[in-house]
């Protein structure tokens, strides 16, 4: 089957072509992203009016050219799929009228995807993993650890309570004066600073619960931050390697507590694979900890490609392809919806934690 995937939950435009045969084999014949990165940088973060008319204005472009780079004709394809939630709710309508006037248009079945589902799924397409695995979610929005038992199948073992990981390297980025998208500017800062000058804490360290909390960790920079003020080049880097030593700890200790949960609940699991996703498991850093602690404990390591962790259409793709081999397909109906949990059955964090839990 061919599938194509269409991608515009936030600031990236993106358009992809899939194939997957048979056996389940999946194969990416184009995976078209356009950055709106340029288009926000001037206000420190994504303007959803902007992202929306963006999308807008180049996707029939992005669909053409990921056509045309799969040396495929449109009538050649199977079925449509695009990103119904989460996301900012404008990009999310101008991804699905586009996917439903296509699949109306040529006649072929649409599915409608939950984003997160495209970010659970990707190493599926990268490893051919079979199911079930433990899944580190981390990006800008979402902060997870879930069991994939099997597609459809999902549960949540713990969320974050106040700030997803990617929001909080976003705001230290602000907060430092690092250029927009923040979470790369940290890391590159990173990389030269000494993470043993500044001592941070690491919240929700040491509890049994598998939940995680980045709130107090930010605050923390904060007041570090104004106590320097005037910073100097060093007193960011310093801070920034800081606060990515104290975020991989925090990672290593909900990720081993998640380990023994996972073979009790599936004991003849050999050997357990954990998988990160999302666009923070881009962090080379939180890759080269998260590879080491599954050394440790004999776990399989799977990252996919870094330019698979970010928002893609090839992931939305494959999950289609996953879906419609499964003989399941969507109404021209379907909504956006601008939160989509991943484990629908899993009751919302109380306070402070519900929009994390339910986003």
């Amino acid at each position: 089957m061919r599938i194509l995937g269409i991608e515009t939950s936030c600031d990236e435009t993106a358009a992809a072509v899939i194939a997957r045969d048979s056996s389940g084999n999946g194969r990416i014949l184009s995976n078209i992203v356009w950055s709106q990165t340029d288009n926000h940088a001037p206000y420190g973060g994504v303007v959803p009016e902007i992202a929306a008319r963006t999308h807008v204005e180049i996707l029939d472009r992005l669909v053409k050219q990921a056509l045309q780079e799969a040396e495929i004709q449109l009538k050649d394809i199977d079925a449509i799929a695009a990103t119904s939630g989460p996301g900012l709710i404008g990009g999310l309508i101008v991804g699905l009228m586009t996917a439903k006037a296509i699949a109306l248009g040529i006649r072929k079945p649409f599915i409608a995807i939950n984003h997160l589902e495209g970010h659970a799924l990707t190493a599926r397409l990268t490893d051919n993993l079979p199911f079930p695995y433990l899944l580190l979610l981390v990006s800008g929005g979402h902060t997870q650890m879930l069991l994939v038992r099997r597609l459809g199948d999902y549960e949540r073992l713990g969320t974050t309570i106040d700030d997803a990981l990617g929001e909080a390297f976003d705001k230290i980025a602000k907060l430092l004066g690092l250029p927009y998208p923040g979470g790369p500017a940290v890391e590159r800062a990173a990389m030269t600073g000494n993470p043993d000058r500044f001592i941070l804490p690491r919240p929700l360290k040491g509890e049994k619960r598998l939940d995680f909390s980045f709130s107090g960790l930010k605050t923390a920079v904060r007041q570090v931050a104004i106590e320097c003020i005037p910073l100097k080049k060093q007193d960011v880097t310093d801070i920034c390697a800081a606060f990515q030593t104290a975020v991989t700890d925090i990672l290593s200790d909900r990720v081993a507590l998640s380990f023994a949960l996972f073979r009790d609940t599936f004991p003849d699991m050999s050997p357990p694979v954990l998988v990160i996703a999302g666009g923070v498991a881009a962090n080379k850093a939180i890759r080269r900890t998260l590879e080491t602690l599954c050394d440790a404990h004999g776990f399989q390591f799977i990252a996919p490609p870094a330019a698979l962790c970010n928002d893609n259409a090839a992931m939305i793709a494959w999950a289609g392809a996953e879906h419609w081999a499964r003989g399941e397909t969507s109404l021209l109906d379907m909504p956006p919806r601008a939160r989509w949990p991943l484990d629908e059955k899993t009751a919302p964090r109380i306070g402070a934690g519900r929009k994390g839990a339910k986003a």
